[in-house]
């Protein structure tokens, strides 16, 4: 299905929240299925699975304590990290940021897509692994929270919208499965419909850096003025951030006066 707002073509997909978008001051009202979520969660805390890592016993999970732990680990490591993309870093300058202003201010990552903590982004995206979306979104709640300085309370999530190419191959969107979960453990609204995908695009895996940057320019849409919100962009890997940028430049375009990024992963630097 296509809509048209101001002048783009929009890629219209079901929505997985049938909150409107509310005045930035607020408060957020928990409705019963968020609840539901919750308890669900401490349900499954209690079943006894094999960890995906080690095969060692975990709990309502696919990590054990232990691989959880190693997992991310890696954000917390010795190596310098760019203050803006989260980027490790061989030298003191930040090779995507100083070769392209970020319009975003921040990004919270939970680990490195390295050996072997990738493995869990892979088996959640290509083999439908979807209880890692828990797992993976507890990782970056926790990373999210021993933050200093804290998100602002008033911060909206929005997932990125996945081409409906990708909805067919995977039949779903990681983004938006990673940003359902995180909502039930973090003080955040969750605004799916503040964005907008206007078209497929092209298939960013083994782009270069330029060519990413090119591929997403004008792919997204904010169809709301958002003045003075702070968003956080939820999604599972940041490579570039050709993605991130390009989006918060929508947001900020549209008024919103501070967009970082909460990923699950960040690829170094290849």
């Amino acid at each position: 299905m296509q809509l048209t707002s101001c002048g783009h073509t929009i890629m219209a997909y079901p929505s997985f929240s049938r909150e409107s978008v509310p005045n930035w001051g607020a408060a957020r009202v928990v409705d019963a299925g968020r609840l539901a979520r919750l308890g669900q969660a401490r349900m499954l805390a209690c079943v006894p699975v094999d960890c995906t890592l080690c095969g060692g016993a975990a709990r309502g999970q696919p990590l054990c304590d232990a691989c959880r732990i190693d997992v991310m680990r890696t954000m917390a490591g010795p190596a310098i990290r760019c203050s803006v993309c989260a980027l490790a870093l061989a030298q003191p300058a930040c090779p995507d940021c100083s070769a392209r202003a970020p319009a975003f201010d921040r990004v919270i990552a939970a680990f490195d897509y390295a050996s072997p903590a990738d493995l869990l982004i892979q088996q959640f995206k290509q083999a439908h692994r979807f209880s890692h979306a828990r797992v993976l979104a507890d990782m970056l709640a926790q990373a999210v929270l021993a933050q200093n300085p804290a998100l602002p309370r008033h911060t909206i999530m929005v997932p990125v919208p996945a081409s409906r190419a990708a909805l067919r191959r995977r039949g779903f969107n990681p983004a938006a499965e990673l940003a359902r979960s995180l909502a039930c453990r973090l003080p955040y609204a969750l605004r799916p419909g503040l964005l907008q995908r206007v078209r497929d695009g092209v298939g960013q895996t083994g782009q270069s850096r330029a060519e990413r940057m090119c591929s997403v320019a004008h792919l997204y849409h904010c169809p709301k003025r958002v003045e003075n919100a702070s968003i956080a962009i939820v999604d599972d890997v940041l490579t570039t951030g050709s993605t991130l940028h390009s989006i918060a430049r929508e947001f900020k375009a549209a008024g919103a006066g501070y967009v970082c990024g909460l990923v699950a992963a960040r690829t170094p630097y290849r």
